[in-house]
């Protein structure tokens, strides 16, 4: 049967707090704290089980190879000469899997088939060396070449970040959608990561009806504020659009837009003076995972930095009040994600497909949930400090804890 499986990035050894990531104030606000992998990939798992525990099917990904054996040889440096470009290849950024790829379901696609774009991640140097790995693991998990179509990523002169751009608005799941990509323009402190022409090349490669396919522009105000990606300000579920009311350059001409070929289209608009842009950017309130559960009502699940937030407390307990279309907020602590930048939305890759096609290995069971757990215990470093990224033992120890989790897994082939 097809349904959204949710995919989420399992947090790797290597996870530290480089601040590598320009215009991310989480990140960049935490560069050189202590990190604890342990209890970062813990925390994912729990977030996994939590889903799970609401009926909703979960896969998840697994880390890709960190330290990356190529980066520093290819540039011709040394963890001794350039701990900069070390900290790049130690980063475990790869768990943001909403930066994975682009997805459209097979119910949008001109030849019936779900099709993925793994994102270049052009602009951010430590990301950009993800993809290669990325698309082996999506080439496995997604192999069936009847139901799955997966394409090489849009070339690097036009910046693609994914699915963090992209939104799907559908009657249900398993019907035909119409899908938003939100791009941004150069301007201001803070680089716009997602290139019009990259969505617009990725809709065309997907096969995607132009009369039901949407381009709005971000508003350059959230990137300046440090809105990275449209999903720290937007997210969309079904019928339902879940945004800040400065999320858009044209707010009200984003709305006209989609609902011109989304009729059904309802807002919830979250105004300024309930929660400003920064303290929705500071909490991660669209960062959010907008799902639809079992029982047919829609529940979020935020980070517990909402919780925390008096403003946007408020306003959520206001919404449930409201008896508007989102009728439950989930709360999950994510902080170690949180610190580095990523909440619930940036953990997670939607795929709207049958389970049935995907490789089972990559399909989380609770079984499954007990031996990620106990890999990831035995294995996983308790803590990183920066002065510790490059050291050839940790490294090591390192390769060996993923290496484990791979042959936990019979994954090995991602060696």
């Amino acid at each position: 049967m097809v349904t959204e499986i949710n995919f989420d990035g399992i947090v790797g050894p290597s996870h530290n707090y480089a601040g590598l990531s320009l215009g991310n104030l989480a990140a960049t606000s935490h560069a050189g704290d202590a990190s604890y992998p342990r209890a970062a990939a813990l925390q994912g798992i729990a977030k996994m089980r939590h889903n799970m525990a609401l009926g909703l099917p979960q896969g998840f990904f697994v880390p890709l190879p960190r330290p990356n054996p190529d980066y520093l040889p290819r540039l011709g440096a040394t963890p001794e000469t350039d701990p900069v470009l070390t900290a790049q290849s130690w980063s475990a950024s790869s768990m943001w899997t909403a930066n994975a790829a682009t997805v459209s379901p097979a119910p949008d696609s001109a030849d019936g088939r779900c099709h993925l774009t793994p994102a270049n991640l052009v602009t951010m140097p430590h990301r950009a060396q993800e993809w290669p790995d990325t698309m082996r693991q999506l080439a496995l998990a997604f192999a069936d070449r009847t139901h799955f179509a997966l394409h090489d990523p849009v070339p690097p002169t036009f910046g693609d970040e994914g699915a963090a751009n992209h939104m799907r608005l559908c009657e249900g799941h398993g019907a035909p959608g119409v899908e938003v990509f939100v791009y941004g323009r150069s301007g201001g402190a803070f680089p716009a990561r997602q290139h019009e022409q990259a969505s617009r090349a990725v809709a065309r490669l997907h096969g995607l009806d132009p009369a039901r396919t949407v381009f709005v522009e971000q508003a350059p105000e959230a990137i300046a504020a440090g809105a990275f990606h449209n999903d720290v300000v937007s997210v969309a579920n079904e019928r339902v659009l879940f945004t800040h009311a400065e999320a858009f350059a044209d707010q009200q001409g984003a709305y006209d837009a989609i609902r011109a070929k989304f009729p059904a289209l309802e807002v919830v608009e979250v105004p300024s003076d309930a929660v400003s842009l920064g303290e929705a950017i500071k909490t991660y309130l669209f960062n959010a995972q907008l799902l639809t559960l079992p029982s047919g009502e829609m529940g979020l699940v935020v980070p517990t930095e909402c919780t925390d937030s008096p403003a946007v407390s408020a306003w959520l307990d206001s919404m449930v009040a409201s008896n508007g279309p989102i009728r439950r907020v989930l709360p999950v602590d994510v902080r170690q994600s949180m610190a580095n930048g990523g909440g619930p939305a940036c953990l997670r890759l939607r795929v709207v497909a049958d389970p049935a096609t995907v490789d089972p290995r990559f399909i989380l069971s609770e079984a499954k949930a007990d031996l990620l757990e106990r890999t990831i215990t035995a294995n996983w470093p308790e803590q990183i400090d920066m002065a510790d990224v490059g050291n050839p033992a940790l490294a090591k120890d390192i390769v060996a804890a993923r290496q484990a989790l791979l042959e936990a897994l019979d994954l090995s082939e991602l060696g």
